[in-house]
């Protein structure tokens, strides 16, 4: 059974590796063996990848951060990954001002912050499970993708799988959950709804086993593997 993946690497990165030993995933292995476990038969045709460029100004390491960020990219785009790019959106604005968790917040008493947001990435990764599905009626039969695979957390896909599930239902769909082993956090039941099947965690031991040798060859200098990670 052929099968696409769409990733929302927000979610990944900050659901399964941050923080931890893990970042230098092989997301290909990683998802392959998930699919050879929850829906044996499945064939991994493509990987697609959805995330916004570091800010260095913003983060922790400054121009670090988004060097290793284009490192992994680089790795994964050499193991047949296709990436593709939202962006960030950074705007003043105001918030309730936190006291103690016992303190309601007040409308009335709030502080100026930055906040940030990254844009594009749901509406792509939603019009793009859609579209694939809609193109497979004019393929030959054995280059028809019959399961799509989303790999997030994230509730707002909810109605792209609905709508996927509603006008296109030879088409297999299966939910990832990037939730790490460990964290406490609720399955979404919304995405559940709508799915076929749904994988609602990631052992540390698949991270550990799953991840890039120090060197991955690329077309032109090869992606190592950031010392500080």
């Amino acid at each position: 059974m052929r099968t696409a993946c769409f990733v929302d690497g927000y979610n990944v990165f900050y659901g399964l590796v941050a923080g931890t030993r893990y970042k230098w995933l092989d997301l290909p292995a990683l998802l392959a063996h998930i699919l050879r476990m929850e829906q044996p038969g499945s064939l991994l045709s493509a990987i697609n990848f959805y995330t916004s460029g570091v800010k260095p100004s913003l983060a922790s390491r400054g121009r670090l951060s988004k060097e290793a960020q284009d490192t992994y990219l680089r790795a994964l785009i050499a193991h047949n990954v296709s990436v593709f790019y939202g962006r960030h959106q950074l705007e003043p604005r105001s918030a309730p001002r936190f006291i103690d968790k016992k303190t309601p917040p007040s409308r009335v008493d709030q502080v100026a912050i930055w906040k940030l947001e990254e844009k594009e990435t749901d509406v792509r990764i939603a019009l793009s499970m859609y579209r694939l599905a809609a193109r497979q009626a004019h393929l030959p039969t054995e280059q028809r993708v019959r399961q799509i695979v989303l790999v997030s957390a994230d509730t707002d896909m909810t109605p792209a799988l609905q709508a996927l599930r509603e006008d296109f239902p030879d088409i297999c769909l299966g939910v990832v959950l990037p939730h790490r082993e460990g964290m406490k956090r609720i399955p979404p039941g919304s995405l559940r709804n709508h799915c076929s099947w749904m994988r609602q965690l990631v052992t540390n031991e698949e991270l550990a086993c799953h991840q890039f040798p120090e060197r991955v060859a690329t077309l032109k200098k090869p992606a190592i593997k950031p010392a500080y990670w």
